[in-house]
């Protein structure tokens, strides 16, 4: 009799457990602290055209010239190790993150999906999708066509922490010494809840004027992640691994705290994922000359 209790009992339990993950989908998304779902959320079918009071701001490229920089940290993580000279040859990268506005000419041109998400994600895309906030929700095969399609690529991780960080090693775009609401983080009330217009914390500004490393969203950049590849790759112009399961993700976002604010943090992601803490920007080899040809899809 004891037996057949016992049975029935481990028998509930094991129901109850393999339930978890329906319920769990049926009840939706979990917001985070730092997220508020609205009770008079939009329908699940949201767009993001801009609002015509708000002008969209001015696409700009930044060159970076050729020299030596120091990547890593001896203060960081494992894959943040050792820290080393690089030098990089001269590239340019865009001063802002792709915004809504930008991601949606590229949609209304080539046909290409919306930067939006699941219908069940739906509460959160309504507070993000401003025409000058990042463009999120966007897996890396979305970002790195949307470069192609403005004749730019993503930028390689070097390039990337060059253009964030400059020559000498700070460990934060404005320096050594941490400021706590110096970035869009998660880890200050700054007024913002989800992702800011880019641009707007002007202390988040690297050496080189690029905006918006340390927070706002981490990025999508070019390479496949190895976590042993500071120590394995060149010193000169350091390409990606050959191949790999995952892809790099570089920066703070809205949603960031704790040591993670580094700017030699390095995050890693499926390249088909698409999130509200995720967008991107593009870069392209040499000097910006400003006459980047746009390849559309007929």
């Amino acid at each position: 009799m004891l037996e057949t209790k016992f049975k029935v009992a481990f028998l509930l339990v094991v129901l109850i457990f393999a339930a978890l993950p329906i319920m769990g989908i049926l009840r939706g998304t979990t917001f985070t602290p730092f997220e508020e779902s609205a009770e008079n959320a939009e329908s699940p079918h949201v767009t993001l055209d801009p609002p015509q009071e708000e002008n969209p701001i001015t696409e700009e490229m930044i060159t970076v010239p050729a020299g030596p920089f120091v990547r890593g940290t001896t203060n960081g993580g494992f894959d943040e190790q050792p820290q080393r000279t690089i030098y990089l040859d001269t590239f340019s990268i865009d001063r802002y993150e792709v915004t809504n506005y930008q991601y949606q000419q590229f949609v209304t041109a080539t046909g290409h999906r919306k930067a939006g998400p699941p219908s069940r994600y739906a509460k959160s895309i309504g507070r993000m999708r401003g025409t000058n906030q990042p463009a999120v929700y966007v897996s890396w095969d979305d970002a790195s066509e949307y470069c192609q399609w403005k004749g730019k690529r993503l930028p390689t991780e070097a390039e990337w922490e060059k253009a964030m960080r400059g020559v000498d090693g700070r460990l934060w775009p404005w320096g050594n010494h941490e400021l706590q609401n110096g970035a869009n983080w998660a880890r200050v009330q700054d007024g913002y809840d989800v992702s800011a217009p880019v641009g707007t914390f002007g202390s988040d500004k690297s050496p080189y004027g690029v905006m918006d490393g340390a927070g706002n969203v981490m990025e999508w950049v070019a390479d496949w992640y190895q976590e042993s590849y500071y120590k394995d790759a060149s010193e000169r112009n350091p390409s990606s691994p050959e191949y790999g399961t995952y892809r790099v993700l570089r920066g703070g976002a809205y949603t960031t705290a704790g040591m993670d604010v580094r700017i030699t943090s390095r995050s890693k992601m499926m390249q088909d994922f698409r999130d509200e803490t995720i967008g991107f920007r593009c870069a392209l080899s040499g000097a910006n000359d400003g006459n980047l040809q746009r390849r559309e899809k007929t």
